[in-house]
């Protein structure tokens, strides 16, 4: 199958054009050793998502970290249940801990 542009979710490298995602985050994995916090701020559609699945798996491959992303945009759903939010956000990095961690 050809690559192609991708313009809606996740790139893939090998069925989309993509540049290397580690060269978006410059400096990250210095923050993280240092037990430091960052916030990845962009427009929509700019790489976010896959730098980040990058990066999680970079840091479960070295064998240091157990990194796992998880989107708190489950809650949205829930927006007068502070409780279901929480509860459905949980349940979300729980599904995903289990797909993303060896």
């Amino acid at each position: 199958m050809t690559r192609r542009f991708n313009t809606a979710g996740p790139n893939k490298p090998d069925l989309h054009y993509t540049l290397p995602p580690s060269d978006r985050l410059p400096g990250v994995r210095t923050v993280i050793d240092g037990q430091g916090y960052f916030v990845l701020h962009a427009p929509r559609q700019s790489g976010k998502t896959t730098a980040l699945l990058a990066l999680a798996a970079e840091l479960t491959a070295g064998g240091s970290y157990a990194a796992v992303l998880v989107s708190a945009e489950v809650g949205a759903a829930f927006p007068g249940d502070p409780g279901a939010a929480e509860a459905a956000m949980l349940d979300a990095w729980e599904d995903r801990a289990r797909d993303q961690i060896p």
